[in-house]
């Protein structure tokens, strides 16, 4: 009995260790994984009204994170419905080429169409798909990490983003 005690006293005096963070004195604790700078954008949470990003910002819309910034994405209204390689041409432009793009496709997991996935895949960019939310958590781990991560994501209620121009 008095061993068990003395172990819950040795439990209750030992600090919790976090594996991506340390104490720095004066600064708190920081990132042991990541570089200098965190990743600029980072998803704090999905709502039915939207993606909300680290500053407040709420991406109503399909967009793609990609090299730290938000792109405003165009796509058909149905899921894989009509879509063709040309909605994915901003990875064919973009260098460094992401290592992994995370398709979030809504509430629920669906596979992009096997000429989708062999375009992207001919890029040298791995593909993988899940639901919007798994799809965040996980774009923000490997952002986090410091990989060259990029995210296409479609939220759980998209609202089709309206084509304005200046001047108009």
């Amino acid at each position: 009995m008095n061993s068990l005690r003395h172990a819950l006293r040795q439990c209750s005096r030992t600090r919790q260790i976090h594996t991506s963070a340390r104490w720095n004195g004066q600064h708190g604790l920081f990132n042991i994984i990541s570089n200098e700078n965190p990743p600029p954008v980072q998803v704090r949470a999905i709502t039915p009204n939207g993606i909300e990003l680290h500053d407040g910002l709420v991406m109503t819309g399909p967009c793609v994170f990609l090299e730290g910034e938000v792109f405003l994405w165009d796509t058909p209204s149905k899921l894989w419905e009509g879509w063709t390689k040309d909605h994915f041409r901003i990875f064919d432009v973009v260098t460094p080429k992401p290592e992994i793009l995370l398709l979030g496709t809504g509430t629920s997991l669906s596979q992009p169409p096997p000429d989708i996935r062999k375009y992207i895949n001919g890029l040298g960019i791995q593909v993988d798909a899940m639901d919007t939310r798994n799809a965040c958590s996980y774009y923000n781990l490997l952002a986090e990490e410091g990989r060259h991560v990029a995210a296409a994501l479609i939220p759980l209620s998209p609202k089709p983003w309206t084509k304005t121009f200046l001047g108009q």
